[in-house]
């Protein structure tokens, strides 16, 4: 056999090109199909890789949206994904054809931490039995520990104890509040996983926070989408502990605190907490090979319910506290009604939110404000379906644009302004729009909206009670421009706590 030459190299080189550009036009010749969304044009290989900005997705979409209308495609280098805009559009997909688009994708990257067919958790979880037994366990899980129940209240109520213990420590000198925060929603999560509280200074506790907190970057990088589209390169040695050292060391000490929640259980008494009640569903699914409650499930369903559950729900209070510091005549109104509802003499309960609508309207005006997590987590085509008009095939990702609906010009009457009226009517009482859609909508809606609604305004009725917050004399207004690293954060920012 002759050897390679300069004389052959170069149509070599060219013949071998020519035919990966054949592979990835066939690849994707679904997307020529009539009536396919339109988007901007693949390079071979990439797709639109190099057109976003993953530091700044939400801005990359809407550009993309006024070049290409409500429903686009994008192609997530070999992978087309179709961008969902407006609540019309983000409607028909998630309500009404909920049961066609209810289903997820494998996302590569996952299968580094213990995601599997048998072992997917609840919020990446193929749409199908094991989903419906993951949600149904966690859902009423967390209804026997007490969600919707005063012993649940009780818990969130003395846990804004707590931490307005810790804010009154600072004797109203400038402090971030944000590990604060997460402090106090975390033991919240911990009291239905763990039937128990960490305290605020567990240097453990402190680093596995800190873990989750920076989790959400690893996952929505460059490199993560690189990974994805190339999920070959995952099988380097060694390099998926590199790429996501976060994400490993999360892993490691949930798992440790499993362990030590394993060799404390005792199966001749009732459960403490879902943990414990996992426990139980695994001993009773011993020798079903179809069941998915499994050593590694357990894992994954408590990874859920811990970072999700503590990561939205605290950055909406971040939000909130911001926006109170921003706007002052908001604040007053909200302490103003508190006074005449609540007083002074107890803590804030659930039962008074009938008679709070200003509160309420305010704590709903931060969450669309705010469109902590703008693009949900993606769906995918379970059958042919079709959407405003255009047919998307089976098996197709779905990215739901939910800030596009948070901020619908047609819906808001000052959608790019933080203005609680949006959700007033012209008596004062408190209204809510089909557009409000900040835990997503459909069959996937998230699971812990009961709990996250409680603590929102628990908590921040409860701080807002005992504290007045203000801008720190001396340092310049904080910016209310979020910052998106997978979710949008707000800038940051300190304040100072005032007692009342």
């Amino acid at each position: 056999m002759g050897l390679l030459t300069g004389d052959t190299l170069g149509p070599l080189a060219v013949a071998v090109a020519v035919f990966l550009l054949l592979m990835d036009l066939m690849h994707r010749r679904v997307c020529w199909a009539p009536r396919y969304p339109p988007g901007p044009w693949p390079l071979p290989a990439l797709g639109n890789l190099l057109h976003m900005d993953f530091q700044n997705l939400p801005y990359s979409i809407n550009r993309l949206r006024s070049r290409f209308g409500d429903v686009f495609t994008l192609h997530m280098a070999r992978t087309p994904v179709i961008v969902l805009n407006g609540l019309a559009a983000v409607r028909e997909a998630l309500v009404q054809r909920s049961e066609d688009t209810s289903d997820r994708l494998i996302i590569p990257i996952t299968t580094c931490f213990g995601w599997g067919p048998s072992s997917q958790g609840v919020i990446q979880a193929r749409y199908g039995q094991a989903w419906r037994e993951q949600r149904r366990f966690s859902v009423s899980t967390m209804r026997n520990f007490g969600l919707g129940k005063k012993s649940l209240e009780q818990w969130v109520i003395e846990e804004a104890g707590y931490l307005s213990e810790a804010f009154n420590n600072y004797a109203g000198r400038p402090f971030s509040p944000r590990l604060l925060l997460n402090k106090a929603v975390s033991n919240v999560i911990s009291s239905l996983i763990y039937a128990r509280r960490f305290e605020y200074g567990d240097p453990r506790y402190v680093r596995m926070l800190e873990l989750i907190d920076t989790a959400l970057g690893e996952q929505s990088g460059f490199l993560a989408q690189i990974l994805n589209a190339f999920p070959v390169l995952l099988k380097i040695p060694g390099l998926p502990a590199k790429a996501f050292p976060t994400q490993t060391a999360f892993k490691r000490m949930l798992d440790e605190l499993i362990t030590e929640h394993k060799g404390t259980w005792d199966p001749t008494q009732p459960a403490r907490d879902l943990t414990d009640a996992f426990l139980e569903e695994m001993e009773k699914a011993k020798g079903n090979p179809e069941s998915s409650f499994n050593d590694a499930n357990l894992y994954m369903v408590v990874a859920d319910l811990f970072s999700a559950g503590m990561v939205t729900t605290s950055t909406t209070l971040l939000w909130a506290l911001l926006l109170m510091i921003l706007h002052p005549d908001v604040q007053r109104r909200v302490q103003q009604e508190i006074d005449e509802v609540v007083g002074q003499a107890r803590p804030p309960e659930m039962g008074d939110q009938a008679s709070m609508p200003y509160t309420m309207a305010v704590i709903h005006e931060v969450q669309r404000y705010g469109d902590v997590v703008p693009f949900g987590v993606p769906h995918m085509t379970s059958r042919d379906v079709e959407i405003q008009g255009f047919l998307i095939p089976k098996g197709t990702t779905l990215l739901t644009n939910l800030s596009s609906v948070l901020k619908d010009e047609t819906v808001w009457a000052k959608p790019l302004r933080f203005h609680p009226e949006h959700f007033l009517d012209a008596q004062g009482r408190f209204v809510k729009h089909e557009a409000f859609m900040p835990f997503s909508a459909g069959r996937r809606t998230c699971l812990g909206e009961p709990l996250a609604r409680m603590e929102l305004f628990l908590f921040f009725t409860c701080l807002l009670q005992r504290f007045s917050f203000s801008v720190p004399p001396g340092q310049l207004r904080p910016s209310d421009h979020g910052v998106f690293t997978g979710m949008v954060f707000p800038s940051p920012y300190e304040l100072c706590a005032v007692p009342r």
